[in-house]
């Protein structure tokens, strides 16, 4: 898997090294608000999510650790073709971080694996998703009820897409 360079992160492989600095963002109840599980309680829950980031079979999917100034910060990828997924430690929130990263992560998607679309799953109350996903030209083509059992609580879906045309189209005119 490619290491991605932006202005301002490295977008890279996860390791083992990333465990401690992953557990630290997905114990936190604010940046796990929308997620798909509760914040992880122990140290061997968020061990499994990074073992999964590592071990995508290649053509499946690629998931990068996110550093700033030489820490990692978060996560973004394709968790498996062609579904996005993106959590970032809320210190870094409100920066543009996620929007940079995200910009790698699908011009590298479209661009290298030659995805036609990609698709992202986000909680209706999660409107800072949702306003991102939208700069980055997504578009909304359903809503769902009662899709995800976080916990105790049923959270529903919006669901979005993007097309790797309109991404070209948006690419030529930005």
């Amino acid at each position: 898997m490619a290491e991605l360079r932006t202005e301002r992160l490295v977008l890279r492989p996860a390791c083992s090294g990333d465990l401690d600095a992953l557990h630290a963002i997905m114990r936190q109840p604010r940046a796990m608000a929308y997620w798909s599980t509760p914040p992880h309680d122990t140290l061997a829950q968020t061990a499994d999510f990074l073992d999964g980031m590592m071990t995508i079979p290649p053509g499946e999917g690629e998931d990068f650790a996110i550093e700033y100034q030489g820490r990692m910060i978060g996560k973004a990828g394709l968790y498996r073709f062609p579904d996005i997924g993106y959590i970032l430690d809320p210190d870094h929130w409100g920066r543009g971080l996620m929007r940079e990263a995200l910009t790698a992560v699908i011009a590298r998607a479209i661009a290298v694996h030659g995805l036609p679309r990609i698709q992202a799953d986000v909680d209706p109350r999660n409107g800072a998703s949702l306003r991102l996903l939208a700069r980055l030209g997504f578009r909304e083509t359903d809503r769902q009820a009662r899709t995800w059992l976080v916990g105790e609580e049923w959270c529903d879906s919006v669901y979005l897409v993007l097309d790797a045309a309109d991404w070209s189209q948006a690419c030529r005119t930005a």
